[in-house]
């Protein structure tokens, strides 16, 4: 059944295709290439825009200013993000209970353990303490045990700093 023909023919079929293959993919790169020439790149389609004058540098808001506009309302929206580990009725999770944390000293809340990381955002839970550290944890304060990456929107911060305030303590 499998003779020396047979397999001439079936490696002669393999290799005739592949070898159409790479020719077709030849042809294809000659006639469709982007590219200038020499291997260097060039844009196939610019989009104009005009330029508003910033540079591309980010525009920073005052903290006081971001807090006056805060909703505790949206904040509350936000604290989704945070209730996997932290509970706002007086009762500790996976994290320290958050109600009355606003303006509470750092590392106080009684039955924590705390890993002792956070003694370097500083004394008190400040609005401003916790902007700086919601915005990311680990870098704020090196070796603490929480995981979460951080909220970047300055607004989402300020809106869940206004909830926290708004629950007192």
């Amino acid at each position: 059944m499998f003779d020396t023909m047979t397999l001439t023919k079936v490696v002669g079929g393999v290799c005739g295709a592949f070898l159409i293959y790479l020719l077709g993919s030849w042809v294809g790169e000659s006639l469709y290439h982007v590219g200038g020439s020499h291997g260097e790149e060039t844009a196939s389609y610019v989009i104009e825009v005009a330029d508003n004058g910033g540079g591309g540098e980010e525009q920073t808001v005052d903290f006081a200013t971001l807090m006056a506009s805060a909703d505790a309302g949206q904040g509350e929206k936000v604290f989704g993000k945070c209730r996997a580990c932290h509970k706002v009725d007086g009762t500790n999770a996976t994290g320290p209970h958050l109600d009355g944390v606003v303006g509470r000293n750092i590392d106080s809340v009684d039955g924590f353990s705390y890993s002792g990381a956070l003694e370097q955002v500083g004394e008190v839970w400040t609005p401003e303490n916790l902007f700086h550290f919601l915005e990311n944890p680990k870098g704020a304060a090196p070796g603490t045990a929480m995981s979460f990456a951080g909220l970047k929107k300055p607004e989402d911060r300020v809106n869940l700093i206004a909830y926290l305030d708004s629950l007192g303590g």
